[in-house]
């Protein structure tokens, strides 16, 4: 439920030429299976690998830390480190049984005592949330351990599928402390950290002695890519034009501009996966004139998400008309809270709040005129989508001044949480908690960039995240605290893209089939270098 793991990374055609050793021999050149993954904007920054403490983390977290549970493409769950689970009839309880043979990067042994140590560890992070529906953890033997619950929690199986729950070693996570995550990050998955500049680079090595991976992958470990280099680059376009012309071998994320191109190439291929991303336009409650919920209203029907969809990213994807993406069901609302496009509507939310039309094409209030800031990063599709929106906010007689901010750096700028206004943005998860993670009057500045917090919202978000007793309970609860959070007009919802993927199929193989909601560790471990 986080602004998490936008799975869009590149393999590099010249790290996959290097040479294993520097052999040549009667056959020819030998091929080193090494590539180089290059993070999205969206992961740009993250400072650390630590999964308990992180509200940010990126492409390589999957592969350095394996979880309990694992998630396939059809929203269904799997054993992982866990091989199998009872839920009680009345929720609770759970007994989880571990696999076994499973050991830590630094030789630790994975068991029940472990996993004991481990959900403790959340207490007072921002990822508390995720375990705070467990009472406490009792160890049944070595491999067995039950969980006491608080209260029923039916979301628990997608917990634990997340990055965020990515299992540290104990003794490495107790004596390392605070660096944790950035000089060392040690679990039990396919690859270890050899070296991470932050904002720069993170290097992985193979992990020789896995041999643990879960049902989602063919491989079961070690992996075949025996080095991985994960770059950050910020901009998209550079990206575009190296996978084009053969200095990198796989894109995930392609935006969706320049498919065409890409389409044209005849050693690219091109994957279409389902989105998990919600593109949005966040407003600020608590700065004028966004303080009265007329001009929020005004503004959130100003938005033709027809219009970006078609002009932008020439029909690729879909609209976005509540905060979720579709295949929840948590997003099939009451008709009548979706937010779309409507001028007339607009127009009249705004001349009831007393902004009235000037003679250049911008309202004015008691001789001030409608001047708001619209910040955005600085990657290309972001600069274009909020260009877009910035035309549209004009066309109704707003005049939106936009800032573009590095994407390493935007959240600080959001943390000061005064000098913003409103911002485009997107978000990639599946899962309804996300309305909590943007929206909790307890996250307020980022990631609750609308500075909201409505003591009817809190009490909709404690009902949805804590009383639901059953997954059908959860459901409506969520609907319900989902339709209030429109109700209330605190973003613009614009639109929800697909995943899709571009790669060198002369140079990269990837699995026939791709076992998971986006690229990580489970698709990673069947991933080759052709030779």
């Amino acid at each position: 439920m986080k602004y998490q793991l936008r799975k869009a990374f590149l393999v590099s055609g010249t790290a996959l030429m290097t040479l294993a050793g520097a052999a040549f021999g009667a056959a020819g050149m030998a091929w080193s299976q090494e590539a180089t993954f290059v993070m999205s904007t969206n992961e740009v920054g993250a400072p650390t690998y630590n999964p308990v403490k992180a509200t940010m983390l990126n492409a390589a977290t999957s592969l350095i830390f394996d979880r309990l549970v694992v998630q396939d493409a059809d929203q269904s769950f799997h054993p992982h480190l866990a091989e199998s689970w009872e839920e009680a009839p009345d929720g609770m309880q759970w007994i989880f049984h571990l696999k076994k043979g499973v050991t830590f990067h630094d030789g630790e042994p994975f068991n029940a005592a472990a996993i004991a140590a481990w959900i403790p560890s959340f207490t007072g992070t921002d990822n508390e949330y995720m375990v705070g529906a467990i009472d406490k953890v009792e160890v049944v033997d070595d491999y067995t351990l039950k969980f006491v619950m608080k209260h029923p929690e039916p979301n628990l199986l997608f917990n634990f599928s997340s990055a965020f729950m990515g299992i540290p070693a104990p003794k490495a996570f107790k004596d390392l402390g605070d660096n944790f995550g950035v000089t060392q990050a040690i679990g039990t998955g396919p690859y270890k950290l050899e070296s991470f500049a932050i904002g720069q680079e993170t290097v992985l090595v193979r992990n020789d002695d896995y041999k643990w991976g879960s049902e989602l992958s063919d491989n079961k470990g070690p992996a075949k890519i025996e080095k991985l280099t994960f770059r950050e680059i910020p901009e998209e376009s550079t990206a575009f034009l190296e996978l084009k012309t053969g200095g990198v071998d796989l894109l995930l994320g392609v935006p969706t501009d320049f498919l065409g191109e890409l389409k044209k190439e005849p050693n690219v291929a091109v994957l279409t996966m389902p989105g998990l991303d919600v593109a949005y336009m966040p407003i600020n409650v608590t700065s004028a004139p966004f303080d009265d919920i007329k001009v929020r209203e005004a503004t959130a029907f100003a938005i033709n998400q027809k219009e970006i969809l078609a002009s932008i990213y020439g029909g690729v994807g879909s609209e976005a008309h509540n905060f979720l993406i579709s295949a929840l069901p948590e997003s099939q609302i009451d008709p009548k809270f979706d937010i779309s496009y409507d001028p007339a509507r607009s127009a009249k939310m705004f001349d009831e709040a007393g902004w009235k039309m000037g003679a250049n094409g911008i309202r004015e209030k008691d001789g001030k005129p409608l001047k708001v800031k619209l910040w955005t990063q600085s990657d290309t599709e972001f600069k274009r989508l909020t260009e877009a929106v910035q035309a549209q906010l004009k066309a109704v007689g707003m005049d939106a001044e936009i800032t573009v901010f590095d994407s390493s750096a935007i959240k600080d700028q959001y943390k000061k949480k005064t000098e913003h206004q409103l911002a485009v943005r997107s978000y990639n998860w599946n899962n309804a908690d996300i309305i909590e993670w943007f929206f909790s009057g307890e996250r307020l500045g980022y990631p609750n960039i609308s500075m909201w917090n409505d003591p009817k919202g809190e009490e909709l978000k404690t009902k949805a995240m804590t009383q639901s007793k059953t997954q059908e309970e959860r459901i409506a609860n969520f609907k319900a605290y989902h339709e209030y959070v429109m109700s209330q007009f605190v973003f613009a919802p614009i639109y929800q893209p697909v995943q899709n993927v571009g790669y060198n199929k002369d140079r990269l193989k990837l699995p026939e089939k791709i076992r998971a909601t986006q690229i990580e560790s489970t698709s990673v471990l069947d991933m080759e270098v052709v030779e």
